[in-house]
């Protein structure tokens, strides 16, 4: 921790913030005169306020922090070779190389070292442990010196200490995810101190992090806009950290610490996966079970997105429908609207236009339409197994009516929203020339989209975070300036609350498992979001570990590609496991429509012929044959890796100070 330790030396000494405070004003709305004076950085509520939003500025944009970037580190995802090539870090994942995370630039999370700038607007400037240790000293800081020098309202000092202690213990949960328990720090140091900070279990970081979560959810207001200080914002207040975003994170951080990795440590053979802390997940569903049942009442200003569309695999919301499921990721035609609306709990700053179209939103289909980075993000056919049908069962269910022959038919309605499969119209527009052959998505094996170099590699491909229509042809409608596109991944949404407490109401009893603090049960939340997108309920027969699993399964369904899936595979003693280490393709052969591939004298005659059948069919209704997967790569992990490495000079300043075990 030694770079660490100067950071909090250095704040220590005091507060010097500059004009370089200007990044957050776009992102809170604050007042110009807020910038935080040299010598009264704590003399009032403007002052302070500015001296909180530094923080907030140096929230990583997980999907733009650099030109391509990696953050499903699960089995969910796969890219192409050239991505591996140049160590992308979800490949260097795959082959077991955890210190990656220490040095690669387009990892969100990364300690990266050189230019990051807590004043910046430039997403390349910001990363997760890069910021964390700076971020936790200003607010112990802050929390230190609020007591001294503040002269505001009792209402403007509350507002900020329930900031200041929520991002004392975010800053520490982000981290434990992936490091484990670390020494907590809730102390100003002297820039003269070398601290020797005792490193805590998990658990025991969990406790203290809890302490301040609970802190801040007692402190904050539930709504910026209904505070005497907040109305000076009205209405840009929704990105602030309140009440329940500070229980959303209190509940996620008592159900991680409830969890088998937690609870029993790193092993192999996955038999404790569905043994949980009773007395942990208890707290998990209260704090969860709270936020609910005020949301249930219309107690609050957050609401499940719409999932009603005209066209679904045009993302084409409704007639009236004001804010759709896939704008909690995507935005365009809103003004350069940051994506989420009243559904996301937690977002960071975010720029517009120009990182989204350069960096991220052409990584997601061939590159020869998506011409970016030959970076191409590519759901594995193994997790969109996941996704199962209309009427509720897993597709291996005897009852579930799948259909090899026809294996995209009645399919959960958020497969046909987030996967790109065979048949699919891609270009609405007419394609030229060879890219023809791609109007519809050619994706059985050996499809005009199956170039393992630079398409599909899995025979899929994914548009849940970004339309299909994001590429040279369709892109005035998308992604390009005109339509003022916007992409963000929320870092938490209302319906990641319901999941955690479906999750840990489960633990304490099964399907009809509650907390006290709200009458509906674990399988009443998990079907809460089932309606919400016209999917049948979780099946009675489902009880036990049976339920858990299809906890599970909705989690991997309604959260996928956002960036969860490693750390659940983690925390459920599943990431080691021989299902969850395979990486596989989907291969089959068209019955129905125009046989792959394409011969050149057929490619110079494609017309509205060719395509005939699949522009007066769903494609959702095709027969196909030889269904079936095959592996593209195997993961090798042991026990070492449910944990990454800490850097190597934090364990080398005292003995007590250890490494993560195997590494």
């Amino acid at each position: 921790m030694n770079r660490y330790i100067k950071f909090l030396g250095a704040i220590a000494l005091g507060m010097t913030l500059t004009a370089g405070m200007t990044s957050c004003e776009d992102y809170l709305d604050k007042e110009p005169d807020s910038n935080v004076s040299s010598d009264t950085p704590f003399k009032n509520f403007t002052n302070m306020q500015g001296y909180v939003e530094e923080i907030y500025n140096c929230i990583p944009d997980k999907a733009k922090a650099y030109w391509t970037t990696s953050w499903n580190l699960g089995d969910d995802e796969v890219m192409n070779p050239q991505a591996e090539s140049e160590r992308v870090i979800q490949t260097q994942i795959d082959l077991g190389n955890y210190y990656a995370w220490q040095n690669n630039n387009q990892f969100w999370f990364a300690a990266k070292k050189g230019d990051l700038d807590p004043t910046s607007n430039n997403p390349f400037n910001h990363r997760l442990a890069g910021h964390a240790w700076y971020c936790i000293a200003k607010a112990n800081k802050g929390i230190q010196e609020i007591e001294n020098y503040f002269t505001g309202t009792t209402e403007e000092k509350n507002l900020i200490l329930g900031q200041l202690y929520f991002f004392r213990a975010w800053w520490h949960f982000e981290m434990m995810e992936y490091l484990g328990g670390l020494p907590y720090i809730d102390q100003v140091f002297s820039a003269s101190e070398t601290p020797r900070l005792e490193r805590l279990s998990y658990v025991e970081c969990a406790d203290r992090a809890a302490e301040d979560f609970q802190k801040a959810a007692d402190l904050l207001p539930v709504n910026w806009d209904n505070t005497t200080a907040g109305k000076n914002t009205l209405g840009k207040n929704e990105l602030r950290i309140n009440k329940i975003t500070a229980l959303a994170y209190l509940g996620k951080n008592y159900l991680w610490a409830a969890s088998p990795l937690m609870q029993h440590g790193a092993q192999l053979g996955g038999a404790q996966t569905y043994n949980y802390s009773q007395e942990y997940a208890r707290k998990a569903a209260d704090a969860l079970g709270e936020i609910i049942a005020l949301v249930e009442a219309g107690q609050t200003q957050y609401e499940f997105a719409s999932f009603d569309y005209e066209n679904i695999y045009d993302h084409k919301k409704a007639a009236g429908v004001d804010y759709s499921y896939s704008e909690l990721f995507f935005t365009s035609g809103r003004s350069w609207e940051q994506p989420g609306g009243k559904e996301a709990l937690l977002r960071g700053p975010s720029a517009g236009w120009s990182f989204t179209r350069y960096n991220f939103t052409r990584t997601f289909g061939p590159n020869q339409l998506c011409a970016q980075d030959n970076h191409i993000h590519q759901p594995t056919a193994n997790y969109v197994k996941n996704y199962g049908m209309a009427n509720g069962l897993p597709l291996d269910d005897p009852e579930s009516g799948w259909d090899p022959k026809h294996p995209f038919k009645d399919r959960d309605p958020r497969f046909y929203h987030d996967i790109v499969f065979d048949g699919v119209k891609y270009i609405n527009n007419e394609p030229e020339g060879p890219d023809k052959a791609m109007k519809y998505a050619g994706l059985a094996t050996g499809g005009s989209m199956r170039a393992v170099p630079n398409a599909s590699r899995s025979g899929y491909f994914y548009q849940k975070l970004v339309p299909h229509t994001c590429q040279k042809y369709d892109s005035g409608s998308a992604d390009d300036y005109g339509p003022n596109p916007h992409s963000y991944i929320p870092y938490m949404r209302l319906a990641d609350v319901y999941l955690m407490y479906a999750e840990a109401a489960a633990v304490l009893g099964g399907p009809q498992g509650k907390s006290g603090k709200c009458s509906l049960s674990a399988a009443d939340a998990i079907n809460r979001l089932r309606d919400r997108v016209g999917a049948g309920h979780v099946a009675e027969k489902f009880t036990g570990n049976a339920f858990m699993d299809e906890v599970r399964r909705e989690r991997a369904v309604e959260l996928a590609f956002e960036g969860f899936r490693f750390n659940d595979l983690q925390r459920w003693l599943l990431l080691t496991e021989p299902k969850y280490c395979v990486k596989t393709s989907q291969e089959f052969i068209r019955v129905d429509g125009p046989k792959d591939p394409v011969t050149e004298d057929e490619l110079k005659n494609i017309g509205p012929d060719y395509y005939s059948y699949y522009a007066e069919n769903d494609p959702a209704e095709a027969e196909v044959a030889e269904f079936h997967e095959e592996v593209i790569l195997t993961r090798n992990f042991d026990t070492k890796h449910y944990w990454f490495p800490l850097l190597r000079e934090d364990t080398y300043i005292y003995s007590g100070f250890e490494q993560n075990p195997g590494w």
